[in-house]
C-alpha cells in the first residue's frame, strides 16, 4: 500500500523509528499534544505581510542585506504549495506520495530559493538551525522532482519577541540564517523511510518518551 508523506511525519523516523513504524504500518499514532496558536497566527500574519511586498515589487525589511533576489511572483501557484491539504507534491515509481507545505519563495534569475519562517519565543542557539535542514532538504527536493530549478541554498527566517511598547505593540526581532542545500540527504531519509517500514518493527529511540508511556501503561 502506498505512504503518504510530509516534511514533519518524515522527521518521526529520526525521533524514533518504532513511532514511525507504528503510525504508518499499524495507524497507530502518538497521542495529541497541546500545541499553541500562537504560531500558527504568526504563520497567517508573516504570509500577508510578505503578499503586501510581493504586489509592491519590493522586499520586505528582513531581508534587506540580499541582493538580487525578488519575492517568488505566481502568487496563485503559491498559495497552492503553502496550502497544507495540497502542498507541492511527488509521486514515486510506486505511487508513494511526498508532499511539502511551503512558507515562502524567493527567485534569483531562474532559480527558486527556500524560505521558511520560524516563529520563537527566544533568540536562536548556535546550532537551532540545524534542526531543520531536513525539512528544508526535502522542499528543494520536491521542488527539484517539479522540473524547478533552486540554488543550492535556502534561508530560515527566525522571529522572535523583543519587548512591548508603551501603546502595546509586541516588537519581534528577525534573524535570517543561510542554510546549504543537499538533495542527497533528502533522497537519503526517503530511502530510509521506505527501507523501515518495509520490515519488521524496529526497536524503539533510547530516549522516546511516547513508548517508555506506553510501556508503563502495558504493565
Amino acid at each position: 500500500m502506498p505512504y503518504k508523506f510530509s516534511p514533519s511525519s518524515l522527521s518521526l523516523l529520526k525521533d524514533c523509528p518504532c513511532c514511525f513504524w507504528l503510525h504508518f504500518n499499524k495507524k497507530i499514532k502518538r497521542p495529541e499534544t497541546i500545541f499553541p496558536s500562537l504560531p500558527s497566527g504568526m504563520d497567517k500574519v508573516l504570509k500577508e505581510h510578505f503578499d503586501y511586498f510581493r504586489r509592491e515589487k519590493k522586499l520586505p525589511p528582513e531581508l534587506k542585506e540580499l541582493k538580487g533576489v525578488s519575492l517568488f511572483d505566481d502568487e496563485e501557484l503559491l498559495k497552492v504549495w503553502q496550502n497544507n491539504r495540497k502542498g507541492i507534491q511527488w509521486t514515486d515509481a510506486d505511487g508513494n506520495v511526498f508532499r511539502g507545505a511551503l512558507d515562502m519563495l524567493l527567485q534569483k534569475g531562474k532559480k527558486l530559493i527556500v524560505l521558511d519562517f520560524k516563529t520563537r519565543g527566544y533568540p536562536t542557539k548556535e546550532d537551532t538551525h540545524l534542526h531543520y535542514k531536513d525539512q528544508l532538504d526535502i522542499y528543494n527536493f520536491l521542488l527539484r522532482k517539479n522540473g524547478y530549478a533552486t540554488e543550492d541554498y535556502s534561508y530560515l527566517l527566525f522571529y522572535h519577541p523583543l519587548g512591548v511598547d508603551a501603546d502595546g505593540k509586541v516588537n519581534f526581532h528577525a534573524h535570517l540564517v543561510k542554510m546549504d542545500v543537499e538533495i542527497k540527504n533528502a533522497e537519503r531519509i526517503i530511502k530510509e523511510a521506505l527501507n523501515v517500514l518495509a520490515g519488521e518493527m524496529p526497536p524503539t529511540a533510547e530516549k522516546c518518551g511516547f513508548c517508555e508511556w506506553a510501556k508503563c501503561a502495558s504493565t
